[in-house]
């Protein structure tokens, strides 16, 4: 079953690019304390999310933040090699935190998986935002039309703030 507002967020450990190498956060380490706005996609580097996705969250960043955001975080079902050069590749490094769900633990625990394998992608996410606060998820936008960002995008998010 998906997760939705009111519930808290499980218990999972992400893969992370540090200076020293991959490195795990815990979803207390992410989102304990903190209003986070999580963006999930299906895959780094694919047109959608690559194009439009996270690079309007990226170019809305200051207005999230006057309005409350502490953190942005992107989770995909990629490994953390793909998603620190996907952060790199799009200037977002060091301003939204890049989460890799490799295995598709978090996406998986929170009912928000899909098989793509007939994409030739595996187990992947589906598309959506999350709000955020202290663990507990505020709201959920999931994208319904593929290659949409038009309910888990930014200008629906700030709407929610």
């Amino acid at each position: 079953m998906a997760i939705k507002a009111g519930d808290k967020l499980p218990d999972v450990a992400f893969k992370v690019m540090t200076d020293h190498g991959p490195g795990d956060r815990s979803t207390n380490d992410i989102f304990g304390g903190k209003t986070v706005v999580l963006v999930a996609v299906p895959a780094a580097f694919s047109p959608t999310c690559h194009n439009s996705h996270i690079p309007e969250y990226l170019d809305a960043m200051d207005e999230l933040n006057s309005k409350g955001v502490d953190d942005v975080v992107c989770v995909s079902v990629n490994d953390v090699f793909v998603m620190d050069a996907w952060a790199r590749a799009i200037g977002a490094k060091d301003k939204i935190i890049f989460l890799a769900d490799g295995s598709a633990f978090f996406a998986k625990a929170v009912g928000m998986d899909v098989d793509a394998s007939a994409f030739g992608m595996g187990i992947r996410s589906h598309r959506y935002s999350m709000l955020v606060r202290d663990g507990i998820v505020a709201n959920i936008n999931l994208e319904t039309k593929s290659g949409s960002t038009e309910l888990a995008g930014v200008g629906a998010m700030l709407l929610q703030l």
